[in-house]
């Protein structure tokens, strides 16, 4: 029988090696994230139909306008989860299975958001005003949930800073939780207000989404510009 190689104890001393093992497990946890949240806004467009009576195509493009709002309102959230996913791991030096959970929770939660999308736009286009009020309601809490995991996301790597790759990361975290918070609140707010104003609740919804796009952005040049 041939003889099986030895492993070099050099490579369970190389603090190296270990480091570039920890960054392949984050970039691996990255990929996979953009692969799903690739998938949902993929999803996301089956919803729009090419018109069917001829004669009609224009008034049935017309008709469709509540679901092209939807649309576009789920996939600034999917884009804004991909940016903050992005800036967020980007700042990691490593995953541990805390983490792993946390994301999965993550990308469960973002999965959805297509099914109320539908709802959303189905609500404003044949429905009427009780429809409309469940579609609100059903669209803004299943936003809530996607806040909501991120709260857990960001209140894991607040506190487990073994994670970061630097001590920059501690200051993010922070911040990121505290807006993702608020957003939360808004989110819930937004529920709230919709049984008695749908369209209110809407517009709350379509705020929170602005919001955080502008502040994904500034917040991710604030922290890495120093």
């Amino acid at each position: 029988m041939p003889a099986q190689p030895e492993d070099d104890p050099a490579d369970d001393e190389d603090p190296g090696a270990s480091r570039r093992n920890q960054l392949a497990e984050t970039r691996r946890l990255e990929a996979f994230s953009d692969g799903v949240l690739a998938i949902v806004i993929t999803l996301l467009i089956l919803d729009l139909h090419t018109p069917q009576d001829s004669g009609r195509m224009l008034e049935e493009l017309l008709e469709q306008w509540p679901v092209y709002v939807a649309y576009a309102a789920s996939f600034a959230n999917v884009g804004v989860v991909w940016l903050n996913h992005h800036n967020s791991f980007t700042r990691l030096g490593s995953v541990d299975a805390g983490l792993l959970w946390r994301n999965l929770v993550l990308l469960l939660s973002t999965s959805i958001l297509p099914f109320p999308t539908s709802v959303l736009g189905s609500a404003f286009q044949r429905g009427d005003g009780e429809d409309q009020v469940v579609g609100v309601v059903f669209y803004a809490l299943s936003t809530a949930l996607v806040v909501a995991s991120w709260v857990l996301v960001y209140s894991y790597l607040r506190t487990n800073k073994r994670l970061h790759r630097d001590e920059t990361a501690v200051v993010y975290f922070a911040l990121e939780r505290r807006r993702s918070i608020f957003g939360l609140g808004a989110c819930l707010l937004a529920a709230g207000v919709a049984f008695a104003q749908p369209a209110v609740g809407l517009a709350i919804c379509w705020a929170i989404t602005v919001v955080y796009v502008i502040t994904s952005q500034s917040g991710a040049f604030r922290t890495r510009g120093g």
